[in-house]
């Protein structure tokens, strides 16, 4: 398992400060056959320099220095210049915990019709994961599920283009999410927090969140064969998500006037569940 190697891309914007984490987490790593490559996105940073230190200390890290084109540009430079059979993408500001590359390697070897590896994923400040569940493809085309940290094959990666330079704004990750899979693609979640995500005031998930309808739109319009494919009455769809809507709605509303009648201690329990289900 040790001669397969694993190449960990790294782009860096603006992230000189909590680099040496990411770096760090890889030092750690229990898994020894893998590279490290930072590319470093035209950050007007340091990112350099905490760079060749690292490079000093270990031979397995290399600097790769673009000028800024977003991050799917520098994942796309980093993967073409990778050695390895299998691609991690990490961000500068994000960290594995020692065994992750280690255990996704494990489930390549063990299973070699894996098309995808992730795990549970944790912020730097919560002492509990509760993280999404990969449903099936289907699902998957309504909400990702995985995280960018994600272990895939690098054939794989090359053969549908890499990840899409258009998509400044965000959800590279879940466009790319839905080119790599398909509805026989096998996905596995190791049931371990072994990602750790940095929560700030300023990221580009906040950018994301600001322009969600456009990028939604960019993806819909991208892949409009695979919804109408596996979606193919998206307006009955939208009419049964607006009914079920309603009918929660109403739902919580009788809860409500029951147990507003009911004075008996298991009804309120009872009451108290159900609201709690359908929040």
């Amino acid at each position: 398992m040790d001669e397969v190697k694993v190449s960990v891309i790294i782009p860096c914007y603006k992230q000189a400060d909590f680099l040496p984490d990411a770096l760090e987490s890889l030092l750690k790593q229990t898994y020894r056959n893998w590279e490290a490559i930072v590319v470093n996105d035209g950050s007007p940073d340091n990112t350099e320099e905490v760079v060749r230190q690292y490079m000093q200390q270990d031979n397995r890290i290399s600097y790769l220095p673009q000028q800024n084109q977003g991050v799917s540009a520098a994942r796309n430079n980093g993967i073409k210049q990778a050695k390895g059979e299998f691609i991690l993408p990490l961000d500068a500001d994000d960290w594995i915990k020692p065994t992750y590359i280690e255990k996704a390697v494990r489930v390549f070897s063990e299973h070699p019709e894996t098309t995808l590896v992730y795990c549970l994923q944790c912020s730097n400040n919560e002492e509990e994961c509760p993280s999404p569940r990969y449903a099936g493809y289907k699902s998957l085309l309504v909400y990702n599920t995985i995280f960018s940290s994600a272990v895939y094959r690098k054939s794989d990666c090359l053969a549908i283009g890499g990840y899409d330079t258009g998509m400044v704004w965000g959800l590279e990750d879940w466009e790319f999410y839905i080119r790599l899979l398909d509805e026989q693609s096998v996905v596995v979640q190791l049931e371990e927090p072994l990602f750790f995500y940095r929560i700030k005031e300023n990221s580009r998930n906040t950018t994301a969140t600001l322009h969600l309808h456009e990028l939604h739109q960019i993806i819909y319009s991208k892949h409009m064969d695979i919804y109408g494919k596996l979606y193919d009455d998206p307006i009955a769809l939208l009419r049964w998500l607006q009914q079920d809507e309603e009918t929660i709605h109403q739902m919580k509303a009788e809860l409500e006037h029951y147990q507003r009648r009911r004075k008996n201690k298991w009804y309120r329990r009872l009451g108290r569940l159900l609201r709690s289900f359908f929040r």
